[in-house]
Parts: structure tokens; C-alpha cells; sequence
């Protein structure tokens, strides 16, 4: 029997549609069936509205009850607009989060977090869409443990006997020993001793500064990176990866892989938006599942 993956058409005004479907005619992705929630009929192409916006919405509501089901044996989210959703009623920060609480069992979402890999790097983020000035009063050494390690069970499946996982500083330097601020000291070496213990065939080292940590990432010093903030992991990562990265849910009981771009509204319909990132995120679905 062949591996069922759904594909969400995300935003139809965006590029989702065309992504998909040049995947789809792509001879790089796995031999498997693949089933489209959503269609792309009736919208305006680089118009975002209220149409799209409940288009992109019931295909998530389908992919996530087919993945709940087992139904489907990975699901693929093309890129939404939140704010576009939000205006119809959306209450989610995001697709991850969205994804989790439908695939809750017994009213309890799935403990995630969210991760992006790519051909260059893997980050794992501690807090995802939050204001930076909530940051350090959301760090807590029990999150920190959480997310690294659902990054490090991640990379023992993708085969990576050994993990190298690289834990960030929140601070300039680290905190440069407390001088410029006591999150590494206080909340996250403490979480990376117990990691470490978890763990024992893991390599899990830090507080590392930020500025520095990824160029050795990049040269292949580390397999993951576990960041404490989005911008501190997404910047570098879609410097290196953002043709193939990909944005792939840790914790579900199932995968759920997403491009790492958006929606494109701008480019929606001439033909030249690069299905490189959905194609990744199709093959990883794949196998993950």
C-alpha cells in the first residue's frame, strides 16, 4: 500500500497553488499518493480575501482531521496569511499551533514546538511568535528542556546517532558571565545539565553566543541549534536554507512539514515562484512518516 500525504492548499490567492502543483509534477518527490485539501476556483490570484481566507481555512480544518485519523500518514501546509485569516475568526498565533490543538487528545494539544531544517542548518525555536519584549519572561527552564528535547529525539530520527545540539544564549555573549543579563545562568544551564542527562549519547553544549555560534553550525560543527527566540534562529537559517528549508512541527504523533516561506501574494500567478521548499517539505513529510 502506498504512503498517503495530504498537501493544505494554504492561501489560494498565493503562490500555494503553483508550488503544489510544480512539486506535484516534480520527479523529485517520493513515489507515494497525495491528497490536495482545498482549491484555488473562484480566487483572485495576489488578492488576498474573505473567499481565501475560508478556502485556506476549511482545507486545514480537513488536512488536520485526515492526519488525526490516520487517514493521511503526513500532512503538508502550504503558506496562509494570518492576519487574512485572523479576520474570519482565526484564534491561532500560527499553523503549528493551529495543528496541535486540533490533534488534541482528550482536549489536550500535543506538547510541540517548532523546528527548521534545512541543507545548512536545523533550529529548533523555545519560543515562537511571541513580542520580543515578553521573551525573557516566557524562557523558563522546564520549556527550554521541552524543546530541546523534542530537537534532539528529531535529529536521533532522521538517524543522527550522535547529536551535536548547540543551545543558544538569550543575551549579547551569552550574558557575558552575568554582565549583561543572567538568563544563561539562571534558566538555561540548568536546563542543559538535565538535557545532558537525558541524553547521554547526545553532545548538548552551551549557553553559546548567537554571533558566533552559527557560522560554526553552518561549517558542520553542530547538527542543531536550539534557539530561544524566532528571529535569533530564523534569520541565519533562511540566510543559508531558504530555497529548501523547511518548517516541520516537533511532538505530533504524526509529521507535519510546511514550506519556509509565505504566501507571496506578489508574485502570485506569474509563474516564477520556486517549488524548491514545498518539494523539501513533501520529501521530509515523506519520510518522517
Amino acid at each position: 500500500m502506498s504512503i498517503k500525504i495530504g498537501i493544505t492548499i494554504g492561501d489560494p490567492a498565493g503562490i500555494g497553488p503553483e508550488i503544489i502543483t510544480k512539486a506535484l509534477q516534480s520527479e523529485a518527490i517520493p513515489d507515494a499518493e497525495y491528497i490536495i485539501y482545498g482549491s484555488a476556483q473562484g480566487v483572485e490570484l495576489g488578492k488576498p480575501s474573505a473567499t481565501s481566507a475560508e478556502i485556506a481555512l476549511t482545507a486545514l480544518e480537513e488536512g488536520a482531521a485526515a492526519l488525526k485519523s490516520g487517514a493521511i500518514a503526513g500532512l503538508v501546509t502550504a503558506p496562509i496569511c494570518k492576519k487574512n485569516l485572523q479576520q474570519i475568526g482565526f484564534d491561532f498565533p500560527g499553523q503549528t499551533e493551529f495543528i496541535a490543538q486540533r490533534l488534541s487528545v482528550n482536549d489536550e494539544p500535543y506538547s510541540v514546538a517548532m523546528c527548521m531544517t534545512g541543507q545548512h542548518l536545523t533550529v529548533g525555536l523555545v519560543t515562537i511568535h511571541e513580542a520580543v519584549a515578553n521573551v525573557a519572561s516566557l524562557l523558563t527552564q522546564d520549556e527550554i528542556e521541552r524543546t530541546g528535547s523534542l530537537l534532539t529525539e528529531f535529529c536521533l530520527k532522521k538517524g543522527i546517532s550522535q547529536p551535536r545540539i548547540a543551545v543558544l544564549g538569550l543575551n549579547p555573549h551569552a550574558g557575558e558571565q552575568g554582565l549583561f543579563g543572567i538568563e544563561e545562568q539562571t534558566t538555561i544551564t540548568p536546563a542543559i545539565v538535565n538535557l545532558t542527562q537525558k541524553f547521554p549519547q547526545a553532545t548538548i553544549s552551551g549557553p553559546h553566543s548567537a554571533d558566533t555560534l552559527f557560522h560554526q553550525a553552518y561549517s558542520g560543527q553542530y547538527d542543531a541549534v536550539l534557539c530561544m527566540y524566532h528571529d535569533q534562529g530564523l534569520i541565519p537559517f533562511k540566510l543559508v536554507d531558504f530555497e529548501e528549508g523547511v518548517n516541520v512541527t516537533l511532538g505530533l504523533p504524526s509529521p507535519r512539514t510546511s514550506p519556509d516561506h509565505g504566501t507571496a501574494f506578489d508574485i502570485a500567478g506569474k509563474d516564477i515562484a520556486n517549488p524548491s521548499s514545498m518539494i523539501a517539505a513533501i520529501k521530509l513529510a515523506f519520510d518522517l512518516a
